[in-house]
């Protein structure tokens, strides 16, 4: 549902929105009509699925098929302590909505895959990956650049966190340059549950995908496409690297052919 100007109500609540310069109301009404895709319900899309709703996003859609356990309190801050046991993507949606009725949300009560994976970036404006498994992580990246739909990822272990954005809408490289799959020897799934994590180090990487998402749907500022940025939260720092296509890619390497299906 999209609209060509904002209530008298939302006017009032995302004033301090509007009131930046390169925002406006014709920045928060982009964002009054953007969909955006959540893939995993987990720390990184807690924090950016707040901020999404807080800044007034039309509609999220939140993917996890995971329930809500006490030991992902620590770092999942969208949940409170009477969710336990449920799933995650219902139990965010209740959350999002009691911080902004004024958006609307959906939850997928899935780990999406296949078909439904294929259809929920379609329809999306821009998707945000916050999964913590390899497997999806690779989904997702196809299944956006197929579809020409914005990717921004994020991931976070230990005291480390990265994060990377692709605009599939032109000529870019895409998540397998950067982690080539390898039938020979596949990616080993590193996560919270067997290496632990700072919690403040997946809400860092979480907001900036919000960040980015915000600046990518408004149009505003640089959202950093074809960059990866790495952030060590033990020393505050931050490198950043260019991401080049890789020529080989199985899933960008032939640019010209690409087919949307």
């Amino acid at each position: 549902m999209t609209t060509d100007r904002l209530s008298d109500t939302a006017f009032i609540r995302y004033n301090r929105q509007i009131m930046l310069e390169d925002m406006g109301e014709q920045g928060q009404l982009a964002l009054n009509n953007a969909k955006i895709l959540i893939v995993g319900a987990g720390g990184l899309g807690s924090a950016a699925a707040m901020y999404l709703a807080a800044a007034g996003v039309g509609l999220l859609v939140v993917a996890d098929d995971d329930e809500v356990e006490s030991s992902n309190l620590q770092r999942q801050v969208i949940y409170r302590e009477t969710d336990v046991s449920l799933n995650k993507a219902q139990a965010a949606c209740d959350q999002l909505l009691a911080l902004n009725p004024l958006v609307r949300t959906r939850a997928v009560k899935a780990k999406l895959a296949g078909f439904q994976l294929v259809m929920e970036v379609q329809q999306a404006d821009i998707v945000l990956d916050c999964s913590d498994n390899w497997a999806t992580r690779y989904a997702v990246n196809q299944a956006c650049y197929q579809h020409q739909t914005p990717l921004i990822a994020g991931a976070s272990i230990g005291w480390r966190g990265q994060l990377l954005a692709f605009d599939f809408r032109q000529s870019s490289p895409c998540y397998q340059c950067v982690f080539p799959l390898s039938a020979e020897a596949p990616p080993q799934d590193q996560n919270c549950r067997s290496n632990g994590v700072m919690g403040p180090v997946v809400g860092t990487i979480g907001t900036l995908q919000a960040l980015n998402a915000i600046k990518a749907i408004a149009g505003v500022g640089e959202v950093g496409f074809g960059l990866l940025q790495q952030f060590n939260g033990l020393t505050g720092k931050w490198q950043q690297v260019s991401i080049g296509a890789a020529p080989c890619c199985p899933v960008c390497g032939q640019q010209e052919q690409r087919e949307v299906v």
